[in-house]
């Protein structure tokens, strides 16, 4: 059977752009396929320490699977859910393609050069990391990788080394499919980017240290509620879907088609017409809360035990799967 791969860092709490934007599109494209194939759903712990540990990982990590079961994750015999670093494969095959990977080609990665800006200098993790990614991916013959837009140079890379390797040695890695073809698999055209509620030109991000910026996941209702009714919005006095001219209004549309699961040119043809932006937060304001506390209610019924079982599972198969492909990979640098 094919695969799909996905994760989520488990660093801190989610926002809901988060959720929106990468967790419940991912749930729903599992729930649609996995009758026919293999879903890898991992906690990248590896990747989560490159950033700040604040002591918490082992409850983020725990967290982060209770989120994909809250979201309506249906769990199958071809669902796989296992944790990074349990499978040491992962770091093992990283190395190797450290060792074809060139310098050239990890310092041109977007995000290095991002989070590497302005400092002095930064832990070799941020540099790995997308090589570290390929390895996550390579391990399980994964052709679709449903990531957000930001990630796109990542699986680009992952498709050099994959190539490049089966040249030297022969058919050893599945190259996954284009970015493209991983968009229209995905079924969206352009990837969900729900937008900081104080400054609507950019994303929501759980970084930014204005809390009324963003809705995190364990945000009390109301207290979402008064975070909509407070959002930037313009001066034009027109409900309209114009993300350029009213992004601030466009967010709030966005997000009320997401949170009530409604086709968004329908929200956007009921508000048509309409000039005011209170009786749109209002219903945003309630959606948003309606929603977070359905969502709530479902997580706490989700108990540890429940998780552990599912890693159990989880890992017995990935390192099956991985191991398997790695001794490959040694064996054709004469490893093995």
């Amino acid at each position: 059977m094919k695969t799909i791969l996905t994760g989520i860092r488990a660093n801190s709490e989610l926002t809901l752009g988060n959720y929106l934007g990468a967790l419940l599109p991912m749930v729903r494209l599992a729930n649609k396929h996995s009758e026919k194939m293999n879903v890898n759903i991992f906690v990248p712990d590896l990747h989560s320490i490159i950033a700040d540990i604040d002591g918490n990982l082992q409850k983020n990590i725990i967290r982060t699977i209770k989120y994909y079961l809250a979201a309506g994750l249906k769990i199958n015999p071809n669902v796989h859910i296992y944790r990074q670093s349990y499978v040491p494969a992962h770091s093992e095959l990283c190395w190797i393609l450290n060792c074809i990977a060139t310098m050239g080609e990890a310092s041109r990665m977007t995000q290095y050069k991002e989070k590497s800006d302005g400092r002095d200098s930064c832990n070799v993790g941020i540099f790995d990391y997308p090589i570290l990614m390929a390895a996550d991916i390579l391990l399980y013959s994964a052709e679709y990788v449903p990531i957000g837009e930001d990630q796109f140079q990542h699986i680009e890379l992952t498709r050099n080394l994959a190539m490049r390797f089966n040249n030297r040695f022969g058919e050893i890695f599945t190259v996954p499919v284009k970015t493209a073809e991983q968009v229209e698999f995905m079924g969206i055209s352009d990837g969900v980017r729900i937008r900081d509620l104080l400054n609507p030109e950019k994303k929501m991000s759980k970084s930014t240290a204005a809390e009324n910026s963003k809705i995190m996941l364990d945000d009390d209702p109301e207290l979402a509620k008064k975070k909509i009714m407070s959002a930037t919005t313009d001066s034009l006095g027109k409900i309209k879907y114009d993300m350029f001219n009213q992004p601030g209004i466009s967010n709030l549309l966005t997000i009320d088609a997401l949170v009530t699961d409604t086709p968004l040119q329908d929200v956007i043809s009921t508000w048509a017409g309409e000039t005011k932006y209170g009786d749109l937060k209002k219903k945003v304001g309630a959606d948003v809360a309606t929603m977070l506390s359905e969502f709530q209610n479902r997580l706490k019924d989700i108990q540890d035990d429940e998780i552990f079982a599912l890693f159990d599972l989880g890992e017995k198969y990935a390192n099956e799967v991985a191991n398997a492909k790695l001794r490959e990979a040694q064996k054709a640098f004469g490893l093995r």
